[in-house]
């Protein structure tokens, strides 16, 4: 005998038996709560709390955790918005470390989120990065102290009339650059690197691009910008050029990629110009049409996906021990001025500095730089065993 059975029953039970497709794995407890932005704020990362990055932060909610092992400030969110007009920016941890977001449901920026590298400022002073980057080098000092270059592993020299913008996934314009460095992985996450200021006259470099992960295990609509452009050095003058800072570094991750927004990792324009920064875009669904420059490193994650983060325990790894025979502490600031320097070492012609390398390949070539913070451009060495 046969049985009818109406259309939309069949149907049920065939959606009832397809398996159901899984989210984007992003480890977020939404501790941070839920972020709305509606007016320009600025993020002081000063107030992070010292921690673990997966620990529980209900009990300080929105100021994010700093953990010194991962060197970045981790926000656990639920969900983001920024709305249109509004512009959301940070102020460094005094670490300079970069920012991560872990957010479990959907982000929405229609707004702007800044991480850029700050243009000149008067000497003596150093241009402050976006967080995850390194500062512009000095200019000419009243007392006759001269210039120096940018800071970071690719920052600008300072060669006089021609000081060089800082680099990063490109190198900088000008005499004496630094090389390129990172990985178009983002993992590491790390930001640009400062241009040189002018040794004989008075032309600071711009700060580095800081850099920020978004990880969303929703949907991230972007209609607004995400910006992690370099900063400007001085306005060209007296026969001399400064160098910008280099792009930054941002990475995407999400479930969902939607929207037709703008993301920008270029070198400030002024002077010499810095590099280009790194972009690094991950989803399992592509629905956007973005504008974004430098050209990314798009990759296309299964259902149910869970993204690196972090560095494998066995990916290389290089840190300085010591410093003219004082050891280096683990989580070191390079602040100037009234805060403490890390290692205090005796004047002398030559400084021996022991750096430890792990998981390295023999063969690998290991450089150390110094930048002194006037009077003098940097000095890039070799590390010999």
């Amino acid at each position: 005998r046969c049985r009818r059975f109406p259309w939309f029953s069949l149907l049920a039970g065939w959606l009832l038996a397809w398996p159901a497709l899984a989210a984007l794995s992003i480890p977020s407890d939404g501790s941070d709560g839920e972020l709305f932005i509606a007016t320009n704020t600025v993020i002081d990362l000063g107030q992070a709390v010292d921690g673990a990055w997966d620990a529980d932060n209900s009990a300080q909610a929105g100021r994010g955790i700093y953990d010194a092992s991962r060197w970045a400030v981790v926000f656990k969110y639920s969900a983001v918005t920024i709305a249109s007009g509004a512009t959301l920016s940070f102020t460094n941890h005094p670490s300079r470390a970069p920012v991560v977001w872990l957010v479990s449901g959907d982000v929405v920026i229609a707004g702007t989120l800044s991480v850029k590298g700050g243009n000149y400022v008067a000497t003596p002073g150093l241009a402050e990065p976006g967080p995850g980057g390194f500062r512009g080098g000095m200019a000419y000092f009243t007392s006759g102290v001269a210039g120096s270059g940018g800071f970071g592993p690719g920052g600008g020299a300072a060669t006089g009339n021609t000081s060089s913008g800082g680099s990063y996934g490109s190198v900088g314009v000008g005499g004496g650059p630094g090389p390129a460095y990172g990985n178009p992985s983002l993992i590491p996450l790390l930001g640009g690197s400062g241009g040189g200021g002018d040794i004989d006259n008075s032309q600071p470099g711009g700060a580095g691009g800081g850099a920020i992960l978004v990880a969303c295990g929703g949907t991230l609509t972007l209609t607004g910008t995400i910006n992690a452009n370099g900063g400007n050095s001085a306005n060209p003058g007296y026969n001399a050029i400064g160098g910008s800072g280099s792009g930054g570094g941002i990475r995407l991750v999400a479930d969902t990629l939607a929207g037709t927004g703008v993301v920008q990792a270029i070198g400030g324009t002024v002077g010499n110009p810095g590099g280009l920064g790194r972009i690094r875009i991950e989803r399992v669904t592509n629905t956007s049409v973005l504008q974004v420059t430098p050209d990314p490193s798009v990759v296309a994650l299964a259902d149910g996906a869970t993204p690196l983060l972090w560095p494998p325990d066995d990916a290389p790894r290089v840190r300085i021990v010591s410093i003219g025979g004082e050891a280096v502490p683990d989580d070191p600031r390079a602040a100037f001025g009234a805060a403490l320097p890390d290692v205090t070492i005796a004047q002398a012609a030559t400084t021996t500095v022991i750096v430890e390398t792990t998981h390295v390949e023999e063969a690998a070539q290991v450089f150390v730089r110094a930048t002194p913070r006037s009077n003098a451009s940097y000095v890039r060495v070799q590390a010999s065993s």
